[in-house]
């Protein structure tokens, strides 16, 4: 199963020189001589070079530090996100509150389940340069919650140390494709719109596959092409989680904050979706 992702129409970089070139004013020169003007000029105009070559270093030193912090604390709430699923879907495997709820409302509660997961998402999305950051992250800590009640559905589908080798696997790829997209020279920005693109025919086949086709090796084939697409949606999303900040980072700590949550969910997505096509692709079912 396939969740889906926020799409990041509103999030595309403009690129652009993050600083300008500060005007400065130009004064009107005294008359000297020559000698004169050779003597006091050269030092002056060495001093002024070594201060605006140190002022330049102390402003790019600054820009990134505050860009490695913004990253950072990025993927900090995608980390206390997916510890909120992990957690929420042991509890609700051991207490069986999935069964229950389900045994309740039958394929109508399954498909509200997605529903609310699915809009949820699309409205913190939309809604995210409106609302506090405090309430944008209490929205990503629910659908979280929520995402780790319908994941719970694993535990009975799959061997648990298939999950946990599958989990640990992920959490390998996840941090080396992470690497990657922040230190290559590749600009995997670029690739955008075919990724986009892939993904939408990666849902349909899937349906396709699973309505018509239902067989193993063609499922296998399904999330071979899952867990290489999100592969690249990662790296992807390492490099967009950067350009984005570099785009918001005039307008104040509320927005840093703010955008640290959607950037969080949508690297919380490629893992989430990565680590269930493993699982699909290498864990034995019960």
């Amino acid at each position: 199963m396939t969740f889906g992702r926020i799409p990041d129409d509103n999030q595309q970089p403009r690129y652009g020189q993050p600083y300008a070139a500060p005007q400065y004013q130009q004064y009107q020169q005294y008359q000297q001589t020559p000698a004169q003007d050779q003597y006091a000029q050269t030092p002056y105009a060495g001093t002024a070079g070594a201060g605006a070559a140190t002022m330049d270093a102390g402003l790019a030193y600054s820009y990134e530090k505050a860009q490695r912090v913004s990253i950072t604390k990025a993927y900090g709430e995608m980390t206390i996100g997916l510890a909120i699923t992990a957690a929420v879907a042991i509890l609700t495997q051991t207490t069986g509150a999935l069964y229950a709820f389900l045994a309740a409302t039958g394929m109508v509660g399954w498909i509200g389940l997605a529903v609310v997961q699915v809009g949820l998402a699309i409205y913190l999305g939309a809604r995210i340069m409106r609302i506090t950051p405090a309430a944008a992250r209490a929205m990503f800590y629910v659908y979280a919650a929520l995402m780790g009640f319908t994941l719970s559905s694993i535990f009975a589908a799959y061997d648990i140390a298939d999950i946990g080798v599958c989990l640990a696997l992920c959490a390998g790829f996840f941090f080396a494709l992470t690497m990657l997209g922040l230190t290559t020279k590749f600009d995997m920005l670029k690739a955008g719109p075919i990724l986009f693109v892939g993904l939408l025919m990666l849902i349909v086949s899937q349906l396709v596959v699973a309505i018509f086709f239902p067989s193993d090796g063609a499922l296998q084939l399904i999330a071979a092409i899952g867990v290489i697409l999100f592969a690249g949606m990662t790296v992807y999303d390492a490099q967009s989680t950067r350009a984005i900040f570099r785009q918001y980072q005039s307008q104040g700590p509320d927005m840093i904050r703010k955008v640290s949550i959607i950037c969080a969910l949508n690297l919380y997505l490629d893992f989430v979706n990565m680590f269930l096509y493993l699982l699909q692709l290498f864990g034995n079912r019960d």
